[in-house]
């Protein structure tokens, strides 16, 4: 689904309640999840918004579907909580030497983004990811592993989804309620290392000695770094 940046938002009674600012995508399957819906008359703020919800869509134009849900209840859109999926497109075509000028301007679609949860909130948390990981996994350096499970090695290697490595496993962080994984610590570089928080629902598949990502290189690269909580 490709939806147009500025796209108007409609109730399914007809009024506008904003437009479309950002779609959140899958990290795995690359599939438009949610969209980010610009606050308008009804939207007291963005709201980031499920794409079950959509119904009737076209290149300027989205309209809700009908249901028992409260539309203020939904999400807000917070912008430390997502990361963008890839560059930014350019908002003017190239005009080479020679070329005429008139050149038409490219249909401007919604930047994808990547959801990046705050520590704390997981896949099965906030916008309801689903898991991406097939098996559970824990970071251990003994031999009595639970059935069912990966024995992750502390420091292994990460892999993007470009088959680029972009450093190594430091810490795993889990979910003190439910002792489920929600994010990785990885460190890249010798010296001075950089640390980057790597949520688990970023995961696509996991060896004892590899953790294979399912974005690639450069989403990584452009994370803020992470420093822990004094």
């Amino acid at each position: 689904m490709e939806l147009k940046r500025g796209a108007n938002v409609y109730a399914p009674d007809g009024h506008k309640v904003g437009t479309i600012e950002r779609v959140v995508l899958d990290p795995k399957t690359k599939e438009v999840t949610h969209v980010v819906v610009e606050k308008g008359v009804f939207f007291s703020e963005d709201k980031v918004v499920p794409i079950s919800l959509l119904g009737p869509t076209t290149e300027d134009r989205v309209t809700l579907r009908e249901g028992k849900y409260d539309f203020e209840e939904l999400p807000p859109f917070r912008e430390t909580e997502f990361v963008r999926a890839e560059a930014e497109s350019p908002q003017t075509p190239e005009v080479r030497p020679g070329q005429a000028e008139e050149v038409s301007q490219p249909t401007l679609y919604a930047q994808p983004y990547y959801w990046y949860p705050p520590l704390g909130i997981g896949w099965w948390a906030g916008l309801t990811y689903p898991a991406n990981v097939d098996s559970e996994f824990v970071k251990t350096t003994t031999v009595n592993i639970p059935e069912g499970t990966v024995a992750l090695e502390e420091g292994a290697r990460v892999v993007s989804s470009d088959e680029e490595q972009v450093g190594d496993v430091e810490e795993v962080l889990t979910d003190s309620e439910t002792d489920r994984v929600t994010h990785f610590v990885i460190a890249e570089g010798l010296l001075l290392k950089e640390r980057k928080l790597i949520p688990a629902n970023w995961v696509d598949s996991i060896l004892e000695n590899r953790v294979f990502l399912c974005v690639p290189a450069e989403v990584v690269k452009d994370l803020p770094r992470y420093r822990e909580a004094a």
